[in-house]
């Protein structure tokens, strides 16, 4: 009867391990996206003053830089729960105790819903910043 029991409990193991690369994988996508919409928005701010040969004014509280850092922070935080609770499911199964939670799940989910939310104005600021007129340029050369 010993050898099954132990297989089982390598099995949660197992499974438990997997479970925390897969949230840790979700951190690191959430760290590299962040890093690249903050550069991107950064990239489109420096393309915008090339091209309008204006200096741009300070970006509101609101763009996709701090949108960026937004997902940098939630990826550690993501990496910090998920090792949180790789070792609380440890001990559960070594205890014999396991209990199922989905708080972390619904966290998370909130979480998106909410950035998703929060990026939509983002992407038609951008749209109605590109369908505005632009001034013309003068084509007089002052000596």
């Amino acid at each position: 009867m010993t050898p099954p029991v132990k297989i089982d409990r390598q099995r949660e193991h197992q499974a438990n391990e997997r479970t925390f690369l897969a949230w840790l994988r979700t951190a690191i996508s959430l760290i590299g996206f962040g890093l690249a919409i903050a550069r991107f928005g950064l990239f489109l701010r420096q393309l915008q003053s090339t091209l309008t040969q204006q200096s741009s004014s300070p970006p509101p509280i609101f763009n996709s830089q701090n949108l960026g850092i937004g997902l940098i922070i939630f990826g550690i935080v993501t990496l910090v729960l998920a090792a949180w609770r790789y070792n609380q499911v440890f001990w559960q199964i070594e205890r014999g105790d396991y209990r199922p939670s989905r708080l972390m799940v619904w966290i998370t989910t909130a979480f998106f819903i909410i950035l998703g939310t929060l990026s939509i104005p983002l992407l038609l600021g951008r749209e109605q910043a590109s369908n505005s007129p632009r001034p013309a340029k003068s084509t007089f050369n002052s000596k």
